[in-house]
């Protein structure tokens, strides 16, 4: 295998080479949060002596095994642990070239996830596009999210939001260090999909982030998306640390608690915890589609979007959703969302599909409130701005499961990094012989956009017209993809009760 040697300021590293591109695994972007850093925001890595060999994945940071999503969206072999700070890197060359750089920022709802994933290898990108390419771990679940301030006082501020302040700190690693893995570091791209793209929407927000990337692309996510106020976050907490035995203000207990045990005790509690950013007055100091209309990230360009029907992911994990009647998914929908105006419910009753079952014909409810809705304030916010920002919606279907998922959350994962090939992608995507062609077009419109802040190009069947205050235009990728003038038009007014 042939292998690069890099310098960074921390020290040297040694990478491996697949398919013609140079990977370097398992980079430290920060010091191990455990001991008395956990629950403390990131420092900057130790320096070592000699050459660090950097050619398998560090370890994914602590998390719960999830069989159906990593069985189904890219298994992860590394085994978890709280020292898990760590990125990944595929560039074709370490050269001197100053290539734009793309910083992937993973979901999994801030519970699961990690950079490593075989879905989110970096190698087609590199190869495609003359780019470098940066995949992240952060801290997640109770490590990255638990909101402590007001119970063990001002040391613990900030430890709602950890995990955002590791990947500001992995952008800062990514700023000082990406030149010497042939990156330009002026011309960093950060893109993510579900709690990727959330981060993403803070981030574009977050004063400390700012300078640290150029362009946004967030895929069925926004800032608002698992969101919490100080008190739904307070609340969560006082009911894990009661869990687990830790009172408030018992910081021995807190530090010396085993992770599993911590974890564990936080999972007994069910899905009712839920996990993400907190508008804490410190790290978040405003809800960030807010910050995002007073110009917070103004000449950023952003491309942003949904896929068709993204909360029928979400039958896998309840498939209690899929048998319920109207009345009793109209009664659960407004204890989880909100009150539905008629006008919303008449609008879904009259597009319905005469086929679907009628769980089917609800659930486009959820996938309007959790991913479309902030979507739609996000694009607004930045084009009110003058910021560049273009729009698209995933229309392919996936026949697995009976066809029941149809256009589902995660589905156009693998399309955008060109993975169709990755173990356990044919499970989730099928093999409808349009993928390919799908795949292509997103993947290089991913590409033109991280070069040039434009998705355009020969790749696409029709120009990609930018979504503006006048014109809500949206690039639909299908079988035969094409531009739409505000696809969410209607659905946004009967929201809105016109």
């Amino acid at each position: 295998m042939e292998q690069m040697i890099v310098e960074t300021r921390y020290g040297r590293l040694r990478g491996g080479m697949k398919e013609g591109v140079f990977v370097w695994k398992g980079i430290p972007y920060a010091k191990a949060p455990v001991g008395e850093r956990r629950f403390l925001p990131p420092e900057p890595p130790e320096a070592w002596d000699g050459v660090r060999e950097a050619t398998a994945f560090g370890p994914v940071v602590m998390q719960p095994s999830d069989p159906i999503f990593s069985g189904l969206l890219g298994r992860m072999s590394e085994p978890p642990s709280e020292d898990g700070l760590y990125l990944n890197v595929w560039s074709p060359a370490a050269d001197g070239k100053k290539r734009p750089v793309l910083v992937w920022i993973h979901g999994g709802a801030f519970l699961f996830g990690s950079g490593s994933s075989p879905w989110y290898d970096g190698t087609a990108f590199a190869k495609h596009g003359d780019v470098v390419v940066v995949t992240i771990n952060y801290r997640m679940n109770v490590f990255g999210f638990l909101h402590l301030g007001d119970s063990f006082g001002e040391a613990y501020a900030q430890a709602g939001n950890l995990g955002i302040l590791d990947q500001v700190a992995a952008l800062r690693w990514v700023k000082e260090n990406i030149a010497a893995f042939g990156g330009d570091p002026d011309n960093v791209t950060i893109f993510g999909e579900s709690a990727g793209a959330a981060s993403v929407g803070v981030l574009l927000s977050l004063p400390e982030a700012k300078g640290l990337f150029r362009r946004a692309m967030l895929q069925s996510g926004s800032g608002s998306l698992l969101l919490r106020s100080p008190e739904t976050a307070m609340a969560m907490t006082e009911r894990i640390l009661d869990k687990a035995g830790i009172r408030p203000g018992d910081r021995e207990r807190l530090l010396s608690i085993p992770a599993e045990e911590l974890l564990r005790a936080a999972l007994s509690l069910g899905s009712g915890v839920m996990y993400g950013p907190v508008v804490d007055g410190r790290v978040l100091r405003r809800h960030p589609i807010e910050a995002l209309r007073d110009g917070a990230a103004s000449g950023i360009p952003i491309l942003i979007g949904v896929t068709k029907d993204e909360y029928n992911l979400f039958t896998l994990t309840d498939p209690s959703w899929t048998k319920l009647g109207e009345k009793e998914l109209l009664d659960r929908i407004n204890r989880e969302v909100g009150p539905v105006p008629e006008e919303a419910i008449r609008y879904y009753k009259e597009t319905a599909e005469p086929s679907a079952p009628t769980w089917q014909t609800w659930l486009r409810i959820m996938t309007y409130r959790v991913f479309v809705e902030g979507m739609l304030r996000t694009a607004d916010a930045q084009a009110a701005q003058g910021a560049d920002v273009y729009m698209y919606r995933f229309d392919y279907e996936t026949p697995v499961f009976g066809g029941q998922l149809k256009a589902c959350h995660a589905l156009e994962l693998p399309f955008v990094f060109h993975n169709l090939h990755q173990p356990g992608v044919a499970n989730f995507v099928g093999n409808r012989p349009e993928r390919e062609a799908i795949a292509n077009e997103m993947h290089y419109a991913w590409l033109s956009f991280a070069r040039t802040g434009d998705p355009n190009g020969a790749h696409l069947p029709e120009a990609w017209p930018a979504y503006t205050s006048e014109r809500k235009a949206a690039f639909v990728f299908s079988a035969a993809s094409h531009v739409e003038d505000d696809p969410f038009g209607r659905e946004r007014a009967a929201w809105q009760g016109r």
